[in-house]
């Protein structure tokens, strides 16, 4: 709660005044009592001398009171006197605790104001909210709104940004019959790199919008499935690890949560995508197996398993990337994962990102969108 203010403030003076009147001392005689010159009184009663803690305690045993009353009399009226500030701080500070300002002004996804009340007005034009007192939310249709309460502040600005830029995407009408056929052209370019170019464009074809924005520091996101209404899914990636097996593994991830219709009720938001965890939804551990499954098929993977284990050479894993026409990378990303060993032959997990956001709807990575 806010202190409450007097309506005007008096220099202690006046009260020290009304003490001397009440037991008719003189100025002189207080400077006796308290063995101060009488001009320290003169001028504490007529405001041109502040009262400082020394005098705050004599004052306090010369009339029975606390040193602690005249210190506050004194602090109440420096601050009278000083300038009426307006409560931009107050409203700043309570904008910086609530969204991830000074990002998001950096990278342009809100115009800059020294004007506050532009500001908030920016930000809520941008989460889509009447005022700051709104939670944002993500609408999946018409007039029914679920507030994303999972989403840290730094991933609801992501999810909002994504949103905003799959919003001004013309696609034609989605359908799950027209995204697994779009899946099964995705396969064929699991073998080199930079077809990972294709990826926008086909999903587009299907009624899919994919979008990248790079992730904020701290956000621990890889991506997120919604919808913009029922018939509109938008897939959201943040590339935050630039390896090919990490790539198509969230990115079939997230295209089994559309297929499932997951994130119509409130958005989905994926990080750590495909790490072992306990309790895990039924939509992820679905969505992680067709992730893997996508990259290199289980039951393949196992059998290479079985035949070679423990010997996992090089040459063996190249040949085997290539009987079953993937990229080496997405082999050692399951093996990765199976075997525990993160450092197991990473230099076959090259990197698509550039590949990726040349030819798709993206924003980040030094050059932000307007």
């Amino acid at each position: 709660m806010n202190p409450r203010m007097p309506a005007e403030v008096f220099p202690p003076g006046e009260f020290l005044r009304e003490e001397l009147e009440a037991r008719e001392w003189s100025q002189q005689e207080l400077a006796d009592i308290l063995d101060r010159p009488p001009r320290l009184i003169n001028e504490i009663i007529s405001g041109k001398r502040a009262v400082t803690p020394e005098t705050a305690r004599g004052l306090g045993e010369a009339f029975g009171t606390s040193a602690e009353y005249w210190m506050n009399l004194e602090s109440q009226y420096q601050l009278s006197k000083v300038r009426p500030v307006n409560d931009h701080v107050a409203r700043k500070a309570s904008l910086y605790s609530k969204f991830p300002v000074r990002e998001m002004l950096r990278r342009g996804w809100v115009r800059a104001s020294e004007n506050i009340d532009v500001l908030e007005q920016r930000f809520c034009e941008f989460f889509d909210i009447p005022d700051l007192t709104a939670d944002p939310a993500l609408s999946h249709a018409a007039k029914k709104t679920h507030a994303t309460l999972d989403a840290t502040p730094l991933q609801l600005a992501w999810l909002f940004r994504v949103k905003t830029m799959a919003g001004q995407q013309k696609l034609p009408p989605y359908s799950d019959k027209k995204l697994v056929e779009a899946i099964d052209r995705l396969k064929v370019l699991l073998l080199a790199p930079e077809e990972s170019r294709h990826v926008p464009r086909i999903l587009a074809e299907a009624g899919v919008r994919l979008v990248f924005v790079e992730p904020m520091v701290g956000s621990k996101l890889d991506g997120a499935c919604f919808w913009l209404s029922d018939d509109k899914p938008v897939i959201g990636m943040t590339l935050r690890f630039d390896r090919i097996d990490n790539f198509w593994f969230v990115l079939r991830h997230e295209l089994e949560h559309v297929l499932r219709g997951d994130g119509k009720s409130t958005a989905v938001i994926d990080n750590d995508i495909g790490e072992a965890k306990d309790g895990l939804p039924d939509c992820e551990v679905i969505a992680n197996e067709a992730g893997a499954n996508f990259c290199v098929p289980a039951h393949q993977l196992n059998d290479f398993v079985a035949r070679v284990q423990p010997y996992f050479s090089e040459q063996k894993v190249l040949n085997f990337a290539q009987r079953i026409k993937v990229h080496p990378g997405l082999v050692v990303g399951q093996l990765q994962r199976k075997l525990g060993r993160h450092d197991f032959l990473r230099k076959h997990q090259v990197k698509v990102r550039s590949n990726v956001i040349s030819s798709a709807d993206a924003d980040g990575w030094g050059s932000f969108s307007e």
